[in-house]
């Protein structure tokens, strides 16, 4: 193997098809000529998340199976990824896989490349999103648990026996919710699933584009909880994560709806509107809204972490910026300042 410069290019040398994910916030696929951008420093990370990007790629030589590396490559400052790492990264590549990818590699060269600082586990929800997405994509099968999770949603079984409904199988009807009627079982099962399979469910959904009838669905169900006066704050949480795929005027409804509520204004809740549903905070007066809940938390680690996360991505950064720096509402100086003055008090 060349000592190349780029992950795309050792590809490329190895005639091997690639396709990215992004698993740092919501599983994203990122098209090849993206990827080939942020790897030469043409672009900031899109979806960085703690000034990491986490991502997913397979790839594979004609005819064989995909191989898959999760990567966790630091950033810097601007968001680009760190050349140091990444060509540490092929130097890893190099020494494990020996000349060329086109073969399949042996138990020692498969330990060789897992022993280094940049592959890592991501969290299950994602990973089985991944490889949900993956098969769909390359017309693979779905997982040996598709078909009962079809069943279980549909209602042909009691709905308090999800124990044999693996994570996998509702990842996979998640990826293919234009398949088999998918979309329509999804939707129904939501008002009748415990809470266990419940969060599972909505943990895959947050990573989908939501169709207009499940998005009808969660809004109606969220809308119900907020007359509760006993609200799941996290099961609330769990309903807005999900939304996150959804049409951006709705997403921006049901947050702006959420932060008009001082008592929802949780950290839990601030960190899934930053990290799943930062799309909605493009508004200028909901992004100013936000921040002063998280400025009325009192603890400016908290707020110092929430505004550096924002300001890393790069859809964001430049509204952040100038809403830190002269265009933010009276409201917002006046949080920020009392933030201030409690850190200085305590």
């Amino acid at each position: 193997m060349e000592n190349s410069l780029s992950l795309h290019a050792i590809f490329e040398q190895a005639k091997c098809d690639y396709v990215v994910y992004d698993l740092s916030r919501r599983v994203t696929e990122v098209n090849q000529r993206d990827f080939v951008a942020i790897e030469e420093n043409r672009v900031a990370y899109p979806y960085p998340i703690q000034q990491h990007a986490q991502f997913g790629i397979a790839f594979w030589p004609e005819g064989q199976s995909p191989w898959v590396w999760f990567l966790k490559m630091p950033l810097d400052e601007r968001g680009l990824l760190k050349q140091a790492a990444l060509g540490d990264f092929i130097q890893y590549v190099a020494q494990a896989m020996g000349a060329s990818l086109d073969k399949t590699p042996t138990d020692e060269e498969k330990e060789k490349l897992a022993n280094n600082p940049y592959t890592y586990n991501p969290q299950d929800d994602k990973k089985a999103m991944f490889h949900a997405f993956l098969t769909a994509k390359l017309g693979q099968p779905a997982s040996q648990y598709y078909d009962h999770t079809q069943h279980y949603l549909s209602g042909e079984l009691n709905w308090s026996e999800w124990q044999g409904v693996g994570l996998q199988g509702i990842a996979d009807i998640c990826a293919r919710m234009n398949d088999h009627n998918n979309t329509t079982r999804v939707r129904k099962s939501l008002k009748h699933m415990p809470e266990t399979p419940r969060y599972a469910l909505l943990g895959c959904l947050e990573h989908c584009d939501i169709p207009s009838s499940i998005a009808d669905r969660l809004e109606d169900e969220m809308k119900a909880m907020l007359s509760s006066q006993d609200v799941d704050l996290f099961m609330l949480t769990a309903y807005l994560r999900a939304l996150s795929g959804a049409d951006l005027a709705r997403l921006q409804s049901m947050v702006s709806l959420v932060l008009e509520e001082t008592a929802l204004q949780h950290k839990e809740m601030l960190i899934a509107i930053a990290g799943r549903c930062w799309t909605a905070l493009n508004d200028d007066a909901l992004l100013d809204r936000f921040l002063i809940a998280v400025a009325d938390q009192k603890d400016q680690m908290f707020f110092q972490q929430m505004v550096a996360d924002l300001v890393m991505i790069p859809s964001l950064r430049p509204q952040v910026l100038s809403l830190l720096h002269g265009s933010a509402s009276t409201a917002l100086m006046d949080a920020v300042k009392q933030l201030q003055q409690s850190v200085r008090q305590s």
